[in-house]
């Protein structure tokens, strides 16, 4: 277009300084300055202006900015990994974490035959495999509405090993074969709603209330703990789990949480009814309950966390019949200076043992008793952190009926861990471990294995 080109020889002129002035502007402040000056008559300059708005782009179908409108803005969140676009906050958290376990395993016989048993049986193995925790990614994304404090959170657990999928998804045993692919276990998917002096709602998928604190304040969960098995490693070792508390799970749910009330503070939650994975085709016409009570308090240079919780849901079968189970956890955790210690106590009956409802009962349907504690310490001086714990889960007989048809059902499982960790920096913390896991049954089988750890995690 000759405007184009008129432009283009007005910079020229203004370069070889006809204009020694610099000019900003769009084309037609150009033009309109060209004419002004003479070089464009009154006929050009219109014509020019016809031209000009005929190549101008169509404007976009948007709204204006105006001053305060935060909506239009994108900025980084004050702390952690996230951006704030508009009203919301989209945050991503998440670890990663890997460890060499070998595993001496016992060597099986006739009485190394425990039926629930956590000790390795089968021979010595090697694994670079994940730990207690697989990896995760969290999202979330935060908003206030309406004066209500409303969240969206999503909690994706992959982990390092292959996963040989069956009817526990990514928590089946693994497959270390070339081709094979590892498992996303989507734990938690759930909102919440609140604001102060409501507390808060949550509904959807996430951690139980029964159990949470145990496993949240186990040593373990940085590290290995009991393999539960290394030739073909799943998504996660044990941990502690089975050896001190029963696994709390991911749960679908619909759970209230009380404002912290002096140290104070209270949840209670409607459950999915889980089934049995052990007893006879069950359809649960009633959901599952939990509840949870915590208090935070410092006296001096003490400071005490302290928590019970409970768990009670009926569990009628197809054939007929029923039974309820209920459990009841409690622990305290102390640190003075260094020094950390925590201690738990569970009883339960018909809960099972290791994970919920796993042989929760006898053959005719009779709710098994387990019970089951942990205590652990650990001394931090810099950058190290010197920890052990010893734990047992015990799960009994419903009667001389029961013992004759289970004769190698397990009587007790518990570990012995040591573990020393270095903090590298603040992402990143290595770790080593040496795990004694021991396996009893009632006849009187017994396996033993040992297994060393390590490694590191990393959590952002």
């Amino acid at each position: 277009m000759l405007w184009k080109v008129l432009l283009g020889t007005a910079s020229a002129v203004a370069m070889m300084g006809v204009s020694t002035t610099a000019y900003a502007g769009n084309s037609q402040a150009l033009l309109k300055r060209l004419h002004d000056k003479g070089i464009l008559s009154d006929a050009e300059y219109n014509e020019l202006l016809k031209e000009d708005a005929a190549d101008a782009p169509a404007p976009a179908a948007s709204a204006p900015v105006v001053a305060g409108d935060t909506a239009k803005f994108v900025r980084a969140t004050d702390s952690g990994i996230g951006l704030q676009v508009g009203p919301a906050t989209i945050k991503f958290s998440g670890s990663v974490n890997g460890f060499y376990v070998y595993d001496n395993a016992a060597k099986p016989g006739a009485n190394t035959a425990v039926t629930g048993g956590i000790a390795s049986v089968g021979g010595n193995t090697s694994a670079v495999r994940n730990g207690l925790l697989p990896g995760f990614l969290k999202v979330d994304a935060t908003t206030t509405q309406n004066g209500w404090d409303v969240g969206a959170h999503f909690g994706m657990y992959p982990g390092i090993n292959s996963a040989a999928w069956g009817t526990l998804g990514a928590n089946n045993g693994g497959q270390p074969t070339a081709l094979a692919t590892a498992g996303i276990d989507f734990r938690e998917t759930y909102l919440t709603i609140g604001r102060k002096g409501f507390g808060e709602l949550k509904i959807g998928r996430a951690i139980g209330l029964f159990g949470s604190e145990a496993i949240l304040n186990d040593i373990t969960l940085l590290s290995s703990g009991p393999t539960g098995g290394n030739a073909a490693p799943a998504n996660t070792t044990l941990g502690r789990i089975g050896t001190g508390y029963i696994y709390t799970d991911f749960q679908p749910q619909m759970t209230y949480t009380t404002p912290s009330m002096g140290g104070l503070q209270a949840s209670v939650g409607v459950f999915q009814p889980l089934n049995s994975l052990t007893a006879g085709a069950q359809n649960n016409s009633s959901p599952g309950f939990q509840g949870k009570v915590t208090y935070d308090g410092a006296f001096d240079a003490v400071k005490l966390h302290l928590w019970a919780s409970g768990i009670t849901q009926e569990h009628k079968f197809v054939a007929g019949g029923s039974y309820t189970g209920q459990g009841l956890d409690m622990g305290a955790r102390t640190t003075y200076g260094p020094v950390t210690l925590v201690g738990t106590y569970y009883t339960a009956k018909g809960l099972g043992t290791t994970v919920l409802n796993l042989f929760d009962t006898d053959a005719a349907g009779k709710p098994r008793s387990s019970e089951g504690y942990y205590v652990q310490a650990a001394l931090t001086q810099g950058k190290f952190t010197l920890a052990g714990s010893y734990g047992a889960s015990y799960l009994n007989y419903t009667d001389a009926a029961d013992r004759a048809a289970n004769p190698t059902l397990v009587r007790v499982n518990s570990s012995a861990v040591g573990q020393l960790r270095y903090g590298l920096n603040s992402w990143v913390t290595l770790i080593g471990e040496y795990i004694n896991s021991n396996a009893k049954a009632h006849n009187g089988n017994s396996a033993t294995s040992d297994a060393v750890a390590l490694g590191g995690i990393l959590f952002f």
